[in-house]
Order: C-alpha cells, then sequence, then structure tokens
C-alpha cells in the first residue's frame, strides 16, 4: 500500500539504498538532508544531485548552529578525522554528540506535518560499536517515542538495523543501484581518502561482495 515516508537521506551509501527501497516499494518519499556543520559536506551535493534525477521531494536543512552547543567530534571541529576500522577505540571521536536523535526529532516534526506515517533511517549493524545511537535498543525506545510524542504517530523504520554494510551493498545490487552516485568518506576532500573508518567498511563492503567500488580514491 501506497504511503508517505521521510526518508533521512545522507547521500551515504547506506541511506542512498535505504531511499530506493523505499521507492521500490512503491512509498510516496520526502528526502531530508542536514547541514549539521560537517566537514563532509559534499555528501549533501551528491543527495541533491540523486533526488533531482529520481524526482524526489528533497530538503536540505541547515541546523549548523547546533554547533554552539555540542562539539568534540572531529566530523564538525578542527581535530584530525582518524584512520583505522570502526571497532578501533580512536573511532569515537567521530561521534557527534546526540546527533541521531536531533535528526530524528527533527524527520518525524516533518513526517507529521506531511501526514506520513514512517521516518526511514539508515542505521545498521557495522555503527553498533561506536555510535549508541545506532544501536537497536536506541532506535527501538525512539520508535516507542516517537509513536506518542504526537497526535499521529509516527514509525521509526531501520530495515537494515541488524544487517552489515557488506548486506546493504549485496541488497543495493540486487535493486540495480550506481553506488558511484554515493560518497562516504568523511574528509570532504576532491577524491575520497580510502583510510577513514567509513571509507574502509566500505571499501570491506565492495571487496566481500567482489565488485569493485565505482568512486575515485586518493
Amino acid at each position: 500500500m501506497t504511503q508517505k515516508v521521510v526518508v533521512i537521506y545522507s547521500g551515504g551509501m547506506d541511506s542512498f539504498t535505504v531511499l530506493n527501497k523505499a521507492l521500490q516499494q512503491g512509498h510516496e518519499v520526502y528526502a531530508l538532508s542536514f547541514d549539521y556543520g560537517q566537514r563532509h559536506v559534499k555528501e549533501l551535493k551528491v543527495a541533491a544531485s540523486v533526488c533531482e534525477k529520481l524526482g524526489v521531494s528533497h530538503k536540505i536543512v541547515d541546523i549548523s548552529a547546533i554547533n554552539q552547543l555540542i562539539g568534540g567530534s572531529s566530523l564538525t571541529d578542527d581535530i584530525d578525522v582518524p584512520e583505522g576500522h570502526y571497532e578501533a577505540e580512536n573511532m569515537k571521536s567521530t561521534i557527534v554528540p546526540n546527533r541521531n536523535m536531533i535528526l530524528l526529532s527533527l524527520a518525524v516534526g516533518y513526517a507529521v506535518s506531511l501526514k506520513a506515517s514512517q521516518v526511514y533511517y539508515g542505521a545498521h549493524s557495522g555503527d553498533h560499536a561506536i555510535y549508541p545511537d545506532c544501536r537497536p535498543e536506541f532506535v527501538q525506545k525512539m520508535d516507542d517515542v516517537c509513536r506518542i510524542a504526537n497526535y499521529d504517530a509516527v514509525e521509526i523504520f531501520s530495515p537494515y538495523l541488524n544487517d552489515t554494510k557488506i548486506d546493504i551493498l549485496t541488497d543495493g545490487i540486487k535493486m540495480g543501484l550506481d553506488y558511484s552516485q554515493t560518497w562516504t568518506c568523511y574528509n570532504g576532500r576532491e577524491k575520497a581518502c580510502g583510510k577513514c573508518g567509513a571509507c574502509q567498511e566500505r571499501l570491506e563492503a565492495f571487496s566481500l561482495n567482489n565488485i569493485t567500488d565505482p568512486i575515485e580514491y586518493e
């Protein structure tokens, strides 16, 4: 049954897959991206380009003012982005305090105004080791709250919550998706660095699916 849904869409490969999954399920999709002062703001340009090609309604909302209140992340402050796998202790510097609770709350408000029934969110199991706001218990509690926070209940739906990035890519390949239209690297340079946790996890997913990543690396 066709329904309105809001998709939190960063421009990365996970949310790109989620966006296309919602479309292939026949939903009326409203993509929502956030500029929270991330150094990899290039992802927003990629997101805008994809939505234009797909003919999907897309909003980019500037919430960078929140950095007056929250800081200490290598994604938003003048701190070097760490290199290594996501399971490494140093990757904790990429946590933006309370980011996903903020983004989900805004997305739910947007969903209520649209009379949309769900917010699609691309958390997956590869994030669980480092990011508390990507873990199943967080998503479940947010879903519980968002069902009662307004007169109209909104479901937080994370289709890949218990899957790996490898699984997400596998599903996307089955859908025939073009991952050259995504940006993952935490460094906002012209080419992906290949060394940060985001790049390493992405490259691992492509390697284990026996295909070549279509984006350029330094």
